[in-house]
């Protein structure tokens, strides 16, 4: 199969960055453009000095004539609002586009407004966009020209629930999420308060009612339960005083009946089948630094007889499951090459 060219707008963002780091080694996939409004003239490696020799490449303008001239797809990592606005000039050009922003990853355009308080400009893109979570939608991120990438904290959920909603084995009407997250989530130009001395040996709640990606986890867990409505969950995120992982801790009811065997079967038929889905032996739970710089997920539960509660723990790469690795697999998936391609590294374990 012949590689094809790819382009970055926004590629000096941290998961500008990593997805710079995955895809220049990336047998199939040539970096061809890489843009930046803010460092326009610089070379990538100027700017990150690791990738010297390796992607010198120029920072250009976003000109979607000219990416659609050096390119077959194009990555956005734009702001939400920014990126519905500079999407359709690249599909009208003919690119196939992966989105990285929350724009696209709603079927419902009300709901999307009302999580990030901005009026969409496109939202009869909508419909034709695809959730960039090949372990949900692989099938139609194939023929897609608009894939957008789900948020980190919602990749790190979906997958934890995925093996007993999908299985039926409980209530999606009763879940809670709990999850911490490293300080790479709040992006490189970040406020006072991701500063190292801010974060450093503290661990805090933030946006604990309402957090936007609480809407998306809800519409996703609709879907997989087959509901009419998207349920109300409980969701928590923290942030913890790491550059990078992600750890959920979901409390979810069983159905009536539904026995530790049944469970123990959903997951292991359901990660079986999954190439980045990892499920821990039985007593074992997932850390975050066994998923760093991986596109793994690990995955483990318990089931609390006291209370009742299932507890599924899930963990994840925050700029790599979460964001930068989990796109190339979905650009795997849009290109008809394994889902494996270019991903399968060991995360830093020590």
């Amino acid at each position: 199969m012949q590689a094809q060219n790819i382009g970055i707008i926004g590629a000096t963002g941290y998961v500008g960055m990593e997805l710079v780091r995955i895809l220049s080694s990336h047998p199939s996939f040539t970096l061809t453009r890489l843009t930046s409004q803010t460092y326009e003239g610089k070379r990538f490696s100027d700017l990150y000095p690791a990738f010297r020799q390796m992607v010198d490449l120029p920072l250009t303008a976003a000109d979607p004539d000219d990416l659609a001239d050096a390119c077959d797809l194009v990555i956005t990592a734009l702001p939400h609002g920014v990126a519905a606005a500079t999407v359709p000039d690249l599909l009208r050009r003919g690119l196939r586009v992966l989105d990285h922003s929350g724009d696209f990853r709603y079927r419902n355009v009300e709901t999307y407004e009302k999580a990030y308080h901005l009026v969409h400009p496109a939202p009869e893109l909508l419909d034709e966009a695809v959730y960039g979570l090949p372990e949900l939608y692989r099938d139609q991120l194939a023929d897609t020209r608009l894939a957008a990438n789900p948020g980190c904290y919602p990749t790190c959920s979906l997958l934890g629930l995925l093996p007993v909603l999908r299985a039926g084995l409980a209530d999606p009407g009763q879940i809670l999420i709990s999850a911490v997250s490293g300080v790479s989530g709040a992006g490189r130009q970040s406020s006072l308060a991701f500063s190292f001395c801010e974060t450093d040996n503290s661990c805090r709640p933030y946006s604990a009612v309402g957090h936007r990606h609480t809407s998306e986890i809800e519409q996703e867990i609709g879907l997989m339960a087959g509901l009419n409505e998207p349920p109300a969950i409980s969701f928590t995120p923290h942030l913890i005083p790491v550059k990078r992982g992600m750890l959920a801790t979901i409390h979810i009811r069983p159905c009536a009946g539904v026995t530790e065997s049944m469970i123990a079967e959903a997951f292991s038929r359901q990660c079986a089948d999954e190439p980045f889905l990892r499920l821990l032996p039985a007593g074992q739970l997932p850390e975050t630094r066994h998923v760093a710089y991986t596109n793994f997920c690990d995955l483990s539960f318990a089931l609390d007889p006291s209370s009742g509660w299932l507890k599924i723990f899930s963990a994840i790469d925050n700029l790599g499951k979460g964001a930068a690795a989990q796109a190339v697999q979905t650009l795997n998936c849009m290109t008809g090459r394994p889902e494996t391609e270019g991903l399968l590294t060991v995360g830093g374990s020590i």
